[in-house]
């Protein structure tokens, strides 16, 4: 039996290789389509049991109300699910952009519960604890289940797909896009055909990047800049851009060459989250 009392956990940064909006429903939420897929690099969370049942939240999270920090509701959600009397303290090092397009805060979320769920010896199922990351956020869920897929309805209906490993060079323009800015821009393209047959033989685009580049010039810099080295592309509704790459050098070479005014990082990508590989390590080892 394991009885680890603290370790630490990745929350892995995802991208949206394509991004389909095809219709706005009337509770606000969008019918959309998209391929998430995984990068070895991400924040980190570190955990540590506490028997008082208080939750505490330290590290990188200085600007962010308690009650609007995804990883405490995280907590506190879980805690209160399943009426445990146990407590902990999180300590994040931020290495994702917020308003990034990245997921940095659905993941940062999705690894506290898959965390808790082991620190807490609380068993349950990763269906079960995506229904609850649902609460907190449309993209919790594929961070939850942890494989690359295609997602369809707002997010939370997962179609397993195994991608090709590739390398890419992940920029953010220190610009904050606010997902829900675009969710409700007027200007916002919402009526793409959803996907018939093979999505491998469709022209694949992300609709919310013509409003982001005209809302936030910069955005548009970035993916024009990123074009000298391969096809760019927006992920999520931004403001980071990326390109893709068959080895780590060619993706390393895009980084030492980026404007001093932007930020980057280099990153392979996985099938299964980090997050879930390294919760394998740390507890069936």
């Amino acid at each position: 039996m394991n009885n680890k009392t603290s370790f630490s956990l990745i929350a892995p940064a995802k991208l949206n290789l394509f991004l389909h909006i095809n219709a706005r429903r009337e509770d606000g939420y969008h019918e959309l389509e998209t391929l998430f897929t995984f990068l070895n690099f991400g924040d980190e969370l570190h955990f540590e049991l506490t028997t008082d049942g208080s939750i505490s939240v330290g590290g990188d999270t200085k600007d962010i109300p308690l009650n609007d920090n995804l990883i405490y509701k995280a907590a506190l959600l879980l805690q209160t699910h399943c009426k445990t009397s146990l407590g902990v303290k999180i300590n994040l090092i931020k290495r994702l952009p917020m308003g990034g397009g990245v997921g940095g805060g659905s993941s940062d979320a999705a690894s506290t519960l898959l965390a808790l769920n082991k620190l807490w010896k609380l068993a349950l199922n990763l269906e079960t604890l995506a229904q609850l990351g649902l609460k907190l956020g449309a993209d919790v869920p594929v961070f939850i289940q942890g494989q690359s897929a295609i997602a369809h309805g707002i997010g939370e209906k997962l179609h397993q797909v195994t991608l090709e490993q590739k390398w890419y060079c992940v920029v953010h323009p220190n610009q904050h896009v606010s997902t829900a800015k675009i969710f409700t821009h007027p200007d916002l393209k919402r009526d793409t055909p959803k996907i018939i047959g093979d999505w491998k033989h469709h022209t694949l685009t992300n609709d919310c990047e013509p409003l982001v580049k005209k809302l936030c010039p910069e955005v548009e810099k970035t993916l024009q800049w990123l074009l000298k080295y391969a096809p760019s592309k927006m992920t999520g509704t931004g403001s980071c851009c990326f390109v893709e790459f068959a080895s780590q050098v060619q993706a390393q070479d895009v980084l030492e060459n980026l404007p001093h005014t932007w930020q980057g990082f280099v990153a392979s990508s996985a099938n299964v989250s980090p997050a879930h590989t390294e919760l394998t390590a740390i507890f069936d080892q």
